[in-house]
């Protein structure tokens, strides 16, 4: 075989095996005549890529990478032994969105099983930057620390994570977090903490929570993390639109929704009703309407049974 017919077949495409077998020459000799000839060789695997992408993306700052960074470092997915990144959700618009931003046209593909939608972007230099650029590597879901975002851009970064691994709870006006890494949690911690906010941090032994509470800190925290902003859930996002108010006549409730905080409301209101035999002085003390503890004996039995024996 004539070498201009090797470096055409290497420029059509063919990896150096099949034009070896083609030529019924070695591996090395065909490199050997590739490298004489000055061709440029291919990142290794990159022959078999059968869609395009933008294999540099994450080379360069922009509000969307920040975006795509925070929902990978949620969602997503580096494989250990194949060039490849993944991600998955239930609904497939963002995951179509993701795809246009990394200028791919890589087809979904969905699990007959469970319905998710998922998007597996081939890409070595893709795979490498993700790993060597921002610290997010195979097997990351109880090791990954906070990468280095740009302040300009955290925003942007904590809606990615937020669409990945958050959730937002009206009419209890609860936002939250969830992930595997200590390390990686306290890190969004501390971006909230920076911007005004007063999250509390749940340890649950093999995963760790985030929360934001009340009505005027969803405003204001849907307000950051939606401003400019470019790449987003629409589910996620038509959630905080159901609040009408503007942000000056909000204010957030005294008491916390969750089940931690309503059973820590109930002790304290048994305690002070041991000691004063008075429902009226006893949700006085802790702040709480009497209809609540109606509620609470209709709804609770433990409770129920609580007070019964009390009395």
């Amino acid at each position: 075989m004539e070498k201009s017919h090797i470096v055409k077949l290497y420029e059509d495409g063919k990896s150096t095996t099949d034009i070896s077998a083609l030529a019924g020459i070695s591996v090395r000799q065909v490199r050997n005549i590739l490298h004489q000839e000055n061709v440029t060789f291919r990142p290794h695997g990159s022959w078999k890529r059968q869609y395009t992408v933008n294999e540099h993306y994450f080379k360069t700052w922009s509000p969307n990478m920040a975006y795509i960074l925070g929902f990978i470092a949620a969602d997503g997915v580096i494989s250990k032994t194949l060039q490849c990144i993944s991600f998955s959700q239930k609904e497939p618009g963002i995951l179509e969105h993701i795809r246009d931003e990394l200028q791919s046209d890589q087809p979904l593909h969905q699990n007959e099983r469970t319905g998710v939608y998922l998007l597996n972007i081939h890409s070595k230099t893709m795979k490498d930057d993700l790993m060597t650029l921002h610290g997010i590597t195979p097997n990351k879901s109880t090791t990954i620390t906070l990468p280095y975002v740009p302040a300009h851009l955290l925003s942007h970064f904590i809606r990615g994570y937020f669409d990945g691994d958050g959730n937002v709870t009206y009419p209890k006006y609860v936002v939250s977090f969830v992930g595997g890494s200590k390390a990686f949690m306290l890190g969004i911690k501390g971006v909230l903490e920076a911007h005004g906010f007063q999250p509390d941090f749940v340890d649950k032994g093999r995963y760790f929570r985030l929360y934001l509470y009340g009505r005027r800190t969803l405003k204001v925290f849907a307000d950051w993390i939606y401003q400019d902003k470019g790449l987003y859930l629409k589910r996620k996002f038509d959630i905080f639109q159901r609040e009408t108010l503007p942000l000056e006549q909000l204010q957030n409730s005294k008491h916390k929704s969750t089940k931690e905080a309503a059973a820590e409301r109930k002790e304290q209101f048994l305690n002070h009703y041991k000691e004063h035999r008075s429902i009226q002085k006893a949700v006085e003390n802790i702040g709480i309407s009497p209809q609540t503890v109606q509620n609470w004996l209709k709804q609770d039995e433990q409770f129920k049974k609580n007070f019964v024996d009390l009395n």
